[in-house]
C-alpha cells in the first residue's frame, strides 16, 4: 500500500465502484465507538427488551467497536441495498385475513450470501487499486450496531422506529459493512427528518415502539415469529392478525415509505417466490415439513424452521374469519406431534369457538 495513497480521492472511487455493484449507495464512517450508541445498548439490555435474544447481551459492547471485530480496523465502509419486490399490494394483503402478510424483504432469496458476495467484489476491487489490505464483509451477520454505522456515515437517519431512514426511499433496504484498516475520511452525517411524526409508534400492532427509538423487543412481531422459539404471549396473539413472518408496519405508515414509494429492487434474487406475497393461510398451513424445505430452501424464512412455521400460522388462522376452509384446516392440525404446534392451534379453535357462541348469543 502507497503510503503516499489519496485517501479522499480512493473515498470518491469506492463509492463509484459500489454504486457500479448495484449499490444505492456508499458511505464511509471511522471505526471508533459512540458513547451515545454505547449508552443507548446497555441501557436496552439492561431493560431486558432483548427477550430471548440472547448473543445481544453476550456480544455487549463489541457491537459499537469494530476494532474488536477486525484488529487495525480504522474504517467502515457501509452500502445500501433495496430490496422491496414488486409484489402484491402489501395494504391489501394486510386487511385479508384469510391471506398470510409476509414481510416484504422474505418474499425472495436470503439476502445475506448476496451482499457479502457484493461486498467481496468492492473490497477485491479496492485491493486491485492499492495492494493487500486488512478487511472483512457483514451483512447482518456479525456483533455490529450496523444502523448507527450507517447514520454515522452519512446513508440516512435513525428514524423513530430505530430503521435507518432516506428521504428518496424509506427504509427499505438492506445494510452491508466492509470494516477496513484504511484511513479513508469519513462522510458528514444527515440531520434527522422525523420531526413531530409519531406515525411508527401509534401503528405498531403490538406497541413494541415503547418511546422514539426504544423497542421492546419482546412485544415486536418479527421477534415473535422469527426470533421466539417458544410459546407466543396470550395476549399478544390476537394483534399478530395475518402476520407469519416478520411485520412492515412501522415502515408502511411512515411519511418518507408512502410519499416517495419504495424503491423496487433490480436484484432477481429478491423477487417473489412460491406465491408469498397473495397466498392464502390454510394452503400454507397444509405444507408437510419436506414441503416447506424444499420450497423454503435459500429463503430467509428456512431459518424458523417448520415447526414455528405452523405456529405462527395457527395465531394467524385464529384471527381468521371463520369459514368452513379455516375450521377444517386447524382441526387437522389437532392432534400434531408437535406440542407447541397443537397449543397453538387449540387456543385458534378456541377463538373461533368463541366468536361463534357470542354470534348464537347476539
Amino acid at each position: 500500500m502507497d503510503r503516499k495513497t489519496d485517501w479522499a480521492a480512493l473515498a470518491a472511487r469506492i463509492k463509484q465502484w459500489g454504486r457500479e455493484l448495484g449499490f444505492a449507495d456508499v458511505g464511509i464512517a471511522p471505526a471508533t465507538s459512540s458513547d451515545v450508541a454505547e449508552r443507548g445498548l446497555l441501557a436496552w439490555l439492561e431493560a431486558g427488551w432483548h427477550g430471548e435474544m440472547d448473543y445481544m447481551a453476550r456480544h455487549g459492547l463489541k457491537r459499537a467497536r469494530p476494532a474488536e471485530l477486525v484488529p487495525g480496523a480504522l474504517t467502515v465502509i457501509l452500502a445500501r441495498l433495496p430490496y422491496w419486490p414488486d409484489a402484491a399490494d402489501a395494504q391489501a394483503n394486510l386487511a385479508d385475513g384469510e391471506r398470510a402478510y409476509i414481510s416484504r424483504y422474505a418474499l425472495g432469496r436470503d439476502y445475506h450470501k448476496l451482499l457479502r458476495n457484493r461486498l467481496q467484489k468492492l473490497a477485491e476491487r479496492i485491493e486491485a487499486e492499492i495492494g493487500p489490505y486488512i478487511h472483512r464483509a457483514f451483512s447482518d451477520s456479525a456483533p455490529l450496531l450496523e444502523g448507527d454505522f450507517a447514520s454515522r456515515a452519512g446513508l440516512g437517519w435513525r428514524g423513530k422506529h430505530t430503521l435507518l431512514l432516506t428521504r428518496d426511499a424509506g427504509s427499505a433496504f438492506f445494510l452491508g459493512e466492509l470494516v477496513v484498516a484504511l484511513p479513508l475520511p469519513p462522510d458528514p452525517p444527515q440531520s434527522a427528518h422525523c420531526g413531530s411524526c409519531t406515525a411508527c409508534l401509534t401503528h405498531c400492532p403490538t406497541a413494541a415502539i415503547v418511546a422514539p427509538w426504544r423497542i421492546d423487543a419482546r412485544r415486536c412481531i418479527s421477534y415473535l415469529t422469527i426470533e421466539l422459539k417458544g410459546s407466543i404471549p396470550l395476549d399478544l396473539r390476537p394483534l399478530i392478525g395475518n402476520r407469519i413472518y416478520g411485520c412492515d408496519d412501522c415502515q408502511l405508515c411512515c411519511p418518507w415509505h408512502r410519499n416517495t414509494g419504495p424503491k423496487l429492487t433490480r436484484e432477481e434474487d429478491f423477487a417473489v417466490r412460491h406465491g408469498l406475497d397473495r397466498a392464502r393461510l390454510v394452503d400454507l398451513f397444509a405444507w408437510s415439513e419436506s414441503e416447506f424445505q424444499e420450497k423454503m430452501a435459500g429463503s430467509p424464512i428456512y431459518r424458523i424452521g417448520h415447526e414455528r412455521w405452523l405456529r405462527n400460522i395457527a395465531v394467524a388462522l385464529g384471527n381468521a374469519p371463520t369459514t368452513p376452509a379455516v375450521l377444517a384446516a386447524l382441526a387437522q392440525s389437532r392432534d400434531d406431534p408437535s406440542e407447541l404446534v397443537r397449543e397453538h392451534v387449540a387456543w385458534a379453535l378456541a377463538r373461533h369457538h368463541h366468536r361463534e357462541v357470542l354470534a348464537v348469543a347476539r
